[in-house]
């Protein structure tokens, strides 16, 4: 093992600039998702339409951010699997897949 393996603490948390990068993707697709939901009532609404567009806004917005937060999570822990078989074949240990 190399010093930098060492000064690696064991974790199972992906790295900072990860979770960073999925709550940004969780951000934006909510972003997107209310711009959807507001602009297809707007297209379909006449007169005062206030509350209709507002409710298209949260459900869309919710919505597309409950997705991508569940994209987020999968990518991470495929991220922490693909970690951890990289430092078993680095350590030395045969994988325990049998194909």
């Amino acid at each position: 093992m190399s010093s930098t393996d060492l000064s690696r603490p064991l974790s199972a948390l992906p790295s900072v600039g990860v979770r960073v990068l999925a709550f940004v993707a969780i951000l934006v697709s909510g972003l997107a998702g209310g711009l959807i939901g507001y602009s297809l009532v707007e297209l379909q609404c006449e007169g005062n339409c206030a509350v209709p567009e507002g409710i298209g806004l949260l459900i869309g917005a919710v919505m597309a951010a409950g997705g991508m937060a569940v994209v987020a999570v999968l990518v991470m822990r495929a991220l922490g699997e693909w970690r951890e078989i990289s430092d078993r074949e680095k350590a030395g240990h045969a994988s325990n897949t049998s194909w």
